[in-house]
Parts: C-alpha cells; sequence; structure tokens
C-alpha cells in the first residue's frame, strides 16, 4: 500500500468531548425554542414546563441545562441579540462610513422589523414587560438594547465628521427620533393594523435626514446584500 493509500487517522474525541458537545447543542436547540416561543408569549410567558413540552423533552432535562426559569430568560436574550446582530449591524460594516453606511443600518433595521410585525420583537415586548422590574433579566434586556443604540450613534458620529450631516446636530436626538419610527412601525403594524406604515416609516427616515443637513437624493441606494453589536471602531 503506498503511502496515499494509508488510511487517515482521525484525532479520537474523548467522551467527555463528545458529552459536552452533545450539550452544548441540546442548549442551543432549548434556546432557539425558547426564542421562538418568546416571540409569541413574551419573555414572561416563558417557563420551564411549557419549554419541555415544545422541545419533547423533560421538565429535568431542560432544567440541568439553565438552572433557573432567569438564566433561561437571559439566555433567550442573548440569543436574539446576536441574530439581531448578524442581520441588522454587521452587514452595514460592508457600506462606506458615514452616511451609507448609517442608511444601511436603518434598511437592515427595517427588514427585520417588517419580518417581527409578525412574529414580534423581544426588545419591544420585553420592555413592556421588564419596564419597572429591576433584576438580571430586565439588566440583559436593557445591555442588548443600548450596545445597538451606541452602535447607531457612532454611525451618526461618522456620519457628520464625513461632513454628510450637519456639524452641529445632536447624536442623541437624531438617535431618539430613528428609533421612534421603528416603535411608531410596530405599534401602527402590529397593533393597528394599518396599512402603509412601512412607508411611512422608509419617508419618515428620509425626513429625519434631511432635517440634519442630508443630501437624501444622492445618498439614496439600496444596501448591499446581508454580513452578521460588537461596537465598530471606526
Amino acid at each position: 500500500m503506498s503511502v496515499t493509500e494509508l488510511p487517515v487517522k482521525r484525532p479520537r474525541v474523548p467522551r467527555e468531548g463528545r458529552a459536552l458537545q452533545k450539550g452544548q447543542q441540546t442548549k442551543a436547540a432549548i434556546v432557539d425554542a425558547a426564542l421562538g416561543l418568546a416571540t409569541q408569549i413574551g419573555l414572561e410567558g416563558l417557563s420551564i414546563g411549557a419549554l419541555a413540552e415544545v422541545t419533547q423533552m423533560s421538565k429535568s432535562g431542560v432544567f440541568a441545562h439553565f438552572g433557573s426559569r432567569e438564566e433561561l430568560q437571559i439566555s433567550v436574550i442573548r440569543e436574539y441579540h446576536t441574530r439581531f446582530e448578524d442581520e441588522v449591524f454587521y452587514p452595514s460594516l460592508q457600506e462606506e462610513r458615514g452616511l451609507p453606511r448609517l442608511r444601511a443600518m436603518f434598511a437592515n433595521w427595517m427588514k427585520r422589523t417588517s419580518v417581527e410585525i409578525d412574529s414580534g420583537c423581544i426588545y419591544i415586548s420585553g420592555a413592556v414587560e421588564f419596564d419597572d422590574r429591576a433584576g438580571p433579566v430586565r439588566d440583559a434586556l436593557a445591555s442588548s438594547v443600548m450596545t445597538w443604540h451606541a452602535a447607531m450613534e457612532r454611525a451618526i458620529t461618522a456620519a457628520k465628521e464625513e461632513g454628510h450631516l450637519r456639524k452641529d446636530l445632536s447624536e442623541q436626538q437624531m438617535l431618539f427620533e430613528i428609533h421612534g419610527l421603528i416603535l411608531a412601525l410596530h405599534y401602527e403594524a402590529r397593533f393597528l393594523k394599518n396599512p402603509g406604515s412601512i412607508a411611512r416609516a422608509n419617508a419618515g427616515f428620509d425626513t429625519i435626514l434631511r432635517h440634519y443637513g442630508a443630501d437624501v437624493a444622492s445618498s439614496a441606494r439600496p444596501a448591499k446584500a446581508p454580513r452578521s453589536i460588537k461596537a465598530s471602531k471606526e
């Protein structure tokens, strides 16, 4: 038998390593199911029992991966945040620094929001559930939202530094107005079911850009297709 015909020896994975890998996969599957459930019934609706029924596992089996309902809720928030980054933040980094990137961030946010009109948004429903309740779940939720807001604020600052927006604008005020569009869209489209809400939100964004000095006509171009909130250093 020639050297090239010799069978390749694969490294043996210890039994403990295989068990750990399987455990991680099972936990990821539970979190995925929990996230789907939370978008329908909210974080407060999550329970070990309900999740055991959905995943067809025993309550003790689900509990072993989290230890508490609170830890389950936090895991769901972290997973939601990771997916939000992958769909909204990271793809925008393919665009040029300044207004093109800011536009891409809003466009990606709108894409995700248009889907969540049917499925629900953890950031919004969670804020309603935990706005007046101190604790680790609220902290995890608020931290995720503030991380995203910080990324948006940096994009606004970059657009100002590039001369795409007025030098005297307040980043926090502009961010407040943009975030307000998303909140209004959820209320109008999901709760009131008013047609044309997405178009009005997009028109509102253009109005905000014009107010802060952007040349909307020359900067309006479709964002590149989505890449995956760790902050950009630019």
